[in-house]
């Protein structure tokens, strides 16, 4: 199964912690220094406590700095499935356990963006073969991502020489990426917008990249950044999507696909010659004619 990496937007990275407890929306979370205490109505698994009370769900952890990384999604899922309800509880839990591992809100990012990269970068995450694929199919120095989230694949073009913008809907999420590429010395840029309304002119970057993005919206939506990203894309445009039996929920997936789909979207795509395969999910790769 390819995991697809968080999709954070009502949550702020940076907000506040308390006594130790990071509070998110009808969310708790703590790390715990000990073993966890036995009480009766709670989930325990190898390296969660979760109970629900009173319209609050409560979550402590054990998990160290060295494990911080985009994984966390994938132990999320396994371990506390049934508990979190929706998309906001796990994109709470997720910023939660990132937040009360290292203290400091950018200093555990950035420990949390380091390990990613690593996984990433090195080929050992189960996403990584998804972003190399990508960055062998960009061309050109200029690049613009949508929906980035995190923006992993952006910092990846960045350490490898390209100019590189970054855009999702969230924020403080574009926030929280600007400041964390500083640190690691990836220079970027980053606009908060919708995907569909880009603000930047046609033919921006030589290629623009969608990956694993459209999971996540409606088909109308969409099909207009669809036709964002190929009013942006002076050579080419790249779009990635899992293969999956039902949306997955948890990580606020609406739609699946399949290479019949692919190429009927790459159909309507005028002006573009459209390339659809499979390699860990699907792809539909558009050149300008």
């Amino acid at each position: 199964m390819t995991v697809t990496a968080l999709r954070p937007a009502e949550v702020d990275p940076l907000g506040p912690l308390s006594g130790g407890v990071w509070r998110g929306p009808g969310v708790r979370v703590r790390r715990r220094s000990g073993p966890p205490t036995e009480r009766s109505g709670a989930l325990h698994t190898p390296r969660f406590r979760a109970i629900r009370r009173d319209g609050t769900l409560t979550v402590e952890h054990d998990l160290t700095p060295d494990e911080l990384s985009d994984t966390l999604a994938v132990l999320l899922t396994e371990q506390l499935d049934g508990i979190l309800l929706g998309q906001q509880d796990f994109e709470s839990v997720f910023t939660g356990v990132v937040r009360t591992t290292v203290p400091g809100g950018l200093a555990a990012w950035t420990r949390f963006y380091r390990n990613s990269l690593g996984l990433l970068e090195s080929g050992r995450s189960s996403f990584a073969a998804v972003h190399q694929r990508a960055a062998e199919l960009v061309t050109g120095p200029w690049l613009l991502d949508l929906g980035s989230c995190f923006g992993f694949f952006p910092l990846r073009m960045s350490r490898l020489g390209h100019e590189v913008t970054a855009t999702d809907l969230s924020a403080p999420t574009m926030d929280l990426l600007a400041r964390v590429s500083a640190r690691l010395e990836r220079p970027l840029r980053t606009v908060a917008c919708d995907a569909a309304r880009v603000p930047r002119p046609d033919g921006a970057a030589d290629t623009v990249t969608a990956l694993h993005l459209l999971e996540h919206l409606d088909p109308g939506t969409g099909d207009a950044v669809l036709f964002e990203a190929v009013r942006l894309a002076r050579r080419r445009v790249v779009v990635a999507v899992p293969f999956e039996q039902e949306p997955q929920a948890c990580y606020g997936h609406v739609r699946t696909f399949d290479l019949a789909i692919l190429r009927e979207l790459g159909a309507r795509c005028t002006g573009m010659r459209a390339n659809v395969f499979e390699y860990h999910g699907g792809w539909l790769v558009l050149d300008r004619v």
